[in-house]
């Protein structure tokens, strides 16, 4: 019987779920069906236990139908609406759900520096076999809560920010990964206190060259507040998250020119939601992103105990290309996990440590990574045969730069560091052949000054 009743309750958090996320395209059939789970729930200890797990196994399959036809019906806006929701699954889900173990630091809950972020030392395992691989990580992200205020919805302030940042270079210290979460529509409105921009500024000019794989996860993510923690070799989205360079009220507001205290018009936020290309799909399109990590209809809650299964596999993965993808003898094993996905987590090992060569390549591969996301943004007004004229000049530049720098200067300068440092090493070999000679001039030859005050007398 308890069983049924934990069962009942989570028919009704779908029922209510759903009735906020797309509750209009089903009018009084969602009232239905709350109606006969209330009167399931009234007589409970009435009915036989067959009776009632016939009923609430109906009333499941045909919540599944509702929610099935509303991820079809899904528009931009509705993602803003579920990442946003209290069932939404946060950051502290996935550690206690995905993580094997993890230890917050910095505080915890009201005592932290900023609840809006968090940080936390973590572990994460894998079976191969009958062996048992432990991995250790870096976790950094944004939480949201299920409706604590005290969180600020997620939105980090300057010194969250930071927070982040000094565990990053934590991690970067003791040579493990980072695991960024980004759960915020952007960062606090500072007012009183200035520096969040600068901060967010800081932070991007650090993760850049952290000697570490950076490994992001995106569920909301807005404005500057999602980029503070959000610059990654490898970035991944839920396929039920928004990622936009502002949030749609925000557009909106800025759009209509809404003044403080006036509301914005729905339709108007509704245009901006589509206009943004907010969604993950549209990202993936965009370049923006590497990947999308799928979910349940309507998205993951915190009890989509068999997505945080599908999500650890994801994390391992997404960490396993990332540092296979800079190893020296690592084509096989990067083969067999972009051949077959997710089933690699169980039938290869990946060490996540890299040495100095591999940790050189992985900055010059997030560079580049960068490097190339900008041009697909950068509106080119060049006529065509400027175009072409600019990029032949531009080859015989770095011709003639490698045949004057590194085929001429370089072993120039080699060869002259060379002849120095072998001058330098006879210098010593012939002061310590000389020596002895020297002494035994200075004890039979008189010194000058005396010689020349003898003379003078």
């Amino acid at each position: 019987m308890l069983v049924l009743e934990k069962k009942l309750d989570v028919l009704k958090k779908r029922i209510i779920y759903l009735s906020d996320i797309k509750g209009e395209i089903f009018g009084e059939r969602l009232q239905t069906l709350g109606n006969w789970l209330n009167n399931i729930s009234e007589r409970i200890y009435e009915v036989c236990e067959e009776e009632l797990a016939e009923q609430l196994e109906k009333i499941a399959t045909q919540i599944s139908f509702y929610e099935r036809e509303a991820e079809q019906k899904l528009i931009p806006l509705d993602y803003v609406h579920i990442v946003r929701h209290p069932f939404r699954m946060t950051l502290k889900d996935i550690l206690e759900n995905v993580y094997d173990d993890y230890v917050e630091l910095g505080g915890e809950e009201e005592y932290n520096i900023d609840p809006a972020v968090i940080a936390a030392r973590a572990t994460i395992t894998r079976r191969i076999g009958k062996r048992v691989y432990t991995h250790q990580v870096m976790v950094i992200g944004h939480e949201k809560g299920h409706g604590e205020e005290f969180r600020n919805g997620g939105s980090a302030k300057p010194w969250g920010n930071e927070k982040a940042l000094r565990f990053m270079q934590v991690a970067e210290t003791e040579g493990i990964p980072i695991h960024s979460y980004i759960f915020t529509p952007g960062a606090y409105p500072i007012e009183d206190y200035p520096g969040a921009a600068q901060q967010i500024a800081r932070n991007l000019y650090t993760m850049a060259g952290l000697r570490v794989p950076i490994i992001s996860f995106i569920s909301e993510g807005g404005s500057g507040g999602a980029e503070a923690i959000g610059l990654a070799d490898l970035r991944l989205m839920f396929s039920h998250g928004y990622y936009s360079v502002i949030s749609p009220e925000g557009a909106a507001a800025i759009e209509g020119k809404v003044k403080e205290g006036e509301k914005v018009p729905l339709d108007l936020v509704h245009f901006c939601a589509q206009q943004l290309k907010i969604t993950a799909v549209e990202n993936l399109k965009l370049g923006t992103i590497d990947g999308i990590i799928q979910e349940p209809p309507l998205g993951a809650r915190s009890d989509d105990y068999e997505f945080f299964n599908l999500l650890k596999q994801e994390i391992i993965r997404a960490t396993d290309e990332v540092c296979l993808s800079v190893k020296s003898l690592s084509k096989l094993r990067a083969h067999h996990l972009k051949k077959n996905g997710l089933k690699d987590t169980t039938n290869i090992y990946v060490d996540w440590g890299l040495d100095s060569k591999e940790i050189e390549r992985l900055l010059q591969k997030r560079t580049l990574k960068y490097k190339n996301l900008t041009k697909n943004f950068y509106a080119d007004l060049r006529g065509f045969w400027r175009k072409n004229i600019d990029e032949i000049e531009l080859k015989w530049l770095k011709i003639k730069t490698f045949l004057f720098l590194d085929a001429l200067k370089r072993p120039q300068r080699r060869l002259q560091r060379l002849i120095g440092d072998v001058k330098a090493e006879l210098q010593v070999i012939s002061n310590h052949i000389m020596a002895p000679f020297l002494k035994f001039k200075g004890k039979i030859l008189p010194k000058k000054e005396k010689r020349i005050s003898v003379w003078l007398l």
